[in-house]
């Protein structure tokens, strides 16, 4: 078995919907950025991560660098650990009450431009042949992979605070949730 670390991004400075699309971490999602790289180097050396995956995304990317610089190794991008992607006929402004709907509801009812189901499938596939890895993804996208490893079909099962660290474990075939991170005080909704 290989343990993966799935990490929410820390906080960024601006939340959905402001006027930056792709925002980076602010002062207190960069300190959390660096609490998460000190608590994967504290980790024994057999479970302590080698190699660190993102998001496209700023938030990820910059959450991730910390842990990547510690370690000596380059980040490597990953669409399928990114954010839930957007019905193309949204605008950035309808973007958060969409997500909001898709919160309340079932995976299998979410509305959009592709089957949201098969998304999420697709998220927790993708970190199944992944070896040692710190994994900095997105809410929503945890939200896939918890929901599945808990065989529960609401969208909404977990509150990952930001730069919160879960652990899993891989044979390269199923996906085993050890310990989840901490949740967050407030909710997104």
């Amino acid at each position: 078995m290989s343990r993966l670390y799935l990490i929410r991004h820390g906080k960024p400075s601006a939340t959905w919907g402001e006027a930056d699309d792709d925002p980076g971490l602010d002062a207190t999602g960069q300190a959390q950025a660096e609490a998460a790289r000190d608590l994967l180097l504290s980790l024994r050396t057999d479970q302590r991560p080698t190699r660190v995956v993102s998001s496209p995304l700023r938030r990820c990317r910059e959450t991730a660098k910390p842990t990547a610089d510690a370690l000596g190794v380059e980040i490597e991008i990953d669409a399928f650990v990114g954010e839930i992607p957007t019905p193309k006929n949204l605008t950035a402004e309808d973007r958060p009450g969409w997500l909001r709907e898709v919160f309340r509801g079932l995976w299998k009812d979410a509305k959009g431009d592709l089957d949201y189901e098969v998304w999420r499938r697709t998220v927790a596939a993708s970190l199944l042949t992944r070896d040692r890895t710190a994994v900095f993804s997105h809410y929503v996208a945890i939200n896939a992979v918890m929901s599945l490893l808990a065989d529960d079909p609401r969208v909404l099962v977990f509150r990952p605070d930001h730069a919160s660290v879960s652990s899993l474990e891989t044979d390269g075939e199923t996906l085993t949730l050890i310990a989840r991170g901490p949740e967050a005080s407030t909710g997104v909704l």
